[in-house]
C-alpha cells in the first residue's frame, strides 16, 4: 500500500469504528446497510409487503425474503396478515426498528453539524463531492 493509501486506510478505519460503535449502542449487531435501508423504507411507508419492497429496491423477491427473515427474527419488523386480502402480509417496524432509524438520523445530523463546524463551506462541499464520486464508482 502506498503511504497515502495507508493514511486513508487508517483514517477510514477510525471513521468506520466511530459509526459501528454508535450503532452497537442500540443492540443492532448484524444489521447490514441493506437491512437498514429496508427498515427505513418500511418506517417511512408505515406498512408494506415484501413484493412492494422487492419492486422498490429492484431486488428479487427471494433476496428480499432472506433479508426480511433476519429482520423479523431479530425483532426489527413485524408481519401481519392483511384484513382485506388474507393472501397478503404487511410489514411494519417495531420499536427496536424505529430506534435504529431515529438514532441513525440523529447520529447523521450530529455528524453533519460537527463536520460543518470544523470545515469551511468550500471544504464541506469538496468533501461531499469527493464522497459522492466514491459512492458513485465504488464496486464490491
Amino acid at each position: 500500500m502506498k503511504p497515502i493509501e495507508k493514511e486513508f486506510f487508517n483514517t477510514f478505519t477510525e471513521f468506520q469504528c466511530l459509526i459501528l460503535a454508535h450503532m452497537n449502542r442500540g443492540d443492532i449487531n448484524g444489521v447490514t446497510a441493506a437491512h437498514y435501508n429496508i427498515i427505513e423504507f418500511i418506517a417511512r411507508k408505515n406498512k408494506v409487503t415484501g413484493t412492494e419492497i422487492s419492486s422498490a429496491f429492484k431486488i428479487s423477491h427471494a433476496a428480499i425474503s432472506k433479508q426480511l427473515k433476519f429482520l423479523l427474527a431479530h425483532d426489527f419488523l413485524t408481519q401481519h396478515q392483511d384484513e382485506k386480502d388474507r393472501r397478503k402480509f404487511n410489514l411494519s417496524v417495531t420499536a427496536k426498528g424505529r430506534f435504529l432509524v431515529e438514532n441513525s438520523e440523529t447520529f447523521r445530523e450530529h455528524m453533519t453539524r460537527q463536520t460543518s463546524a470544523i470545515l469551511s463551506a468550500a471544504e464541506l462541499k469538496q468533501l461531499n463531492d469527493l464522497l459522492s464520486k466514491v459512492l458513485t464508482h465504488i464496486q464490491f
